[in-house]
């Protein structure tokens, strides 16, 4: 039993004056009290008198099974099963170290990050893994080396109904080519509304969850048309540049569809030089994408993060916080920024009523940081502690 003291929280929520302190037992938080709170018989004491405490982060949208490099999946297919335990293990331990308590993997090979979701544990804290398997593709589409890939209407309904049988926790499909996958076309949509729907309708019958990765404008416009449950990047790319009407930012919000812009690029790495020189020609600019986040956030959609981790040297895992952080950059407020990776993210992927909070019953998935990261965001990546269902996490 357990009592942090800290100089002041965010709860996922709001933030939360100092000092303040967080009783845990069992695995889960059994209180939250402002000031000096009196400490039972019994109880340890842990003193963070610098430090802001607050919900461990989710990253809704990682690749574990990248090493982090450029040409990470290019390497993926080329693994042994080993090799890759290998790779996941330490990507679970990258987004750890940055307070990242629950990660979701949105393409995996050989349903590893399953198999890694399901080991037995060995007593030693890694986050909560959320895994879709490999995600579903067409014919020599978007990551197809890893992938699965489905023609027609029967091919795609048994492609949802073994990620059923298997166990994933969401299904992923690529709504749209990439830019790490060389022949396919980013500004193309890879299936039309009626093959997505069928994919959704599957995979709802099975009860589970549809995200679509859309880097284009149709590839949006069919996501919501077909009712998925998630779009991951939401790029809105046009011949034209970066394009969302007002229309389908009221169509967003009204459906609470969450988004997840996949924002987080570290700026002294480049991009690879094919997608690089397509997103300068039609104008994709950070500067471009930034402003279309805050306009959707500012729209009522739903904005959760996710740094689509571990795909290249420019999103290494364990840059969620750089996430968070471009939010702000942009112009959403700190508390927004630090909700989208807390509460909002914990609410898109069902575990809103256990985690994503400091909140009486919740788990004691925590994060304390040197400063005040409501004040300045650059705070969130000065990790001083990280519990996992209340306890500590090793970050030497």
């Amino acid at each position: 039993m357990l009592v942090i003291r800290a100089a002041r929280a965010f709860d996922g929520e709001h933030a939360v004056p100092g000092p303040v302190s967080v009783f845990v037992a069992d695995g889960r938080i059994v209180g939250v009290e402002p000031g000096e709170a009196h400490v039972p018989d019994g109880w340890q004491v842990a003193d963070h008198p610098a430090a802001t405490i607050l919900p461990g982060l989710f990253d809704l949208h990682s690749h574990l099974g990248g090493d982090g490099r450029d040409g990470a999946l290019d390497r993926l297919p080329e693994y042994s099963a080993a090799e890759l335990d290998a790779v996941i293990d330490d990507s679970l331990r990258r987004e750890l170290a940055v307070g990242v308590t629950v990660v979701r993997d949105l393409g995996d090979r050989d349903w590893s990050v399953l198999r890694r979701r399901d080991r037995a544990p060995d007593g030693r804290p890694v986050p909560t893994i959320l895994a879709a398997g490999p995600p579903i593709t067409s014919a020599g589409g978007h990551c197809w080396r890893f992938a699965t890939q489905a023609v027609g209407p029967e091919q795609l309904r048994a492609a949802v109904r073994e990620r059923a049988e298997r166990g994933v926790d969401v299904v992923k499909v690529m709504g749209s080519g990439g830019t790490m996958t060389p022949g396919t076309d980013l500004m193309s949509c890879q299936f039309s509304e009626a093959e997505l729907r069928l994919i959704v309708d599957e995979a709802h019958a099975a009860g589970l969850p549809v995200t679509v990765h859309a880097h284009n404008l149709p590839a949006v416009e069919q996501a919501l048309a077909a009712h998925a449950d998630g779009i991951e990047h939401c790029t809105c790319l046009t011949e034209q540049g970066v394009r969302i009407s007002d229309d389908l930012l009221h169509r967003l919000a009204a459906r609470g569809i969450p988004v997840c812009p996949t924002l987080g690029t570290d700026p002294d790495a480049p991009a690879p030089p094919a997608a690089r020189e397509l997103l300068e020609r039609i104008g994709a600019t950070r500067e471009a994408r930034l402003a279309l986040v805050v306009r959707t956030h500012r729209a009522g959609v739903r904005i959760v993060s996710g740094a689509d981790s571990g795909i290249s040297a420019a999103k290494p895992h364990g840059s969620l916080p750089a996430a968070v952080a471009d939010l702000v950059c942009g112009g959403v407020s700190t508390t927004d920024a630090l909700a989208s990776a807390t509460s909002l993210a914990a609410d898109a992927v069902g575990l809103g009523t256990r985690k994503g909070r400091l909140r009486a019953g919740h788990d004691a998935d925590l994060l304390l940081c040197e400063g005040d990261p409501v004040t300045h965001i650059g705070a969130l990546t000065a990790v001083t502690a990280v519990m996992v269902g209340g306890t500590w996490a090793d970050l030497s």
